[in-house]
């Protein structure tokens, strides 16, 4: 393998990460109209579908999740409560933390989002089995990439 790495200034054609990176934008074209029909944005969806497997998680938790900040998190929480799909409350055994729950529009999005995972299976011309192998691979670059930050000195 390192045979087939370049010894001269790499090109745009040797960035796996520009890859991933026009990979993101091509799927967020995709992802855009299917959303705009929801009102959601992609964050919102994923803070949504979050919720939609376990409402009433702290913000911390959902931050955890989505590998967001909280200064992030925030904003994209207020507007879905604006937009009155959730709802903030302080936990009643920690004020510290913060619960969001769906609020039953939020709730009933659920059934009108069902079809977007289909759009974008779709889109991509590759079976569930072909996009769960890249999804674990990228996963696992992910983790080695993040591994990599940690065990600097």
């Amino acid at each position: 393998m390192p045979d087939a790495i370049p010894t001269a200034a790499p090109t745009l054609d040797h960035f796996l990460c520009f890859s991933l990176y026009a990979t993101s934008h091509a799927f967020n074209r995709v992802y855009k109209p299917l959303l705009d029909a929801l009102g959601l944005t992609y964050p919102q969806y994923l803070v949504m579908t979050v919720l939609w497997q376990q409402d009433g998680l702290p913000v911390g938790q959902i931050g955890e999740k989505l590998a967001l900040e909280s200064s992030t998190l925030t904003p994209l929480l207020k507007r879905l409560e604006a937009a009155r799909l959730l709802r903030r409350t302080r936990d009643a055994r920690d004020e510290r933390q913060v619960r969001v729950t769906l609020t039953e529009q939020g709730a009933a999005l659920q059934a009108r989002a069902a079809s977007v995972p289909a759009g974008i299976l779709r889109a991509t011309g590759r079976t569930p089995e072909q996009l769960m192998r890249l999804k674990d691979e990228i996963d696992a670059l992910r983790a080695g990439l993040e591994q990599a930050t940690l065990d600097r000195p």
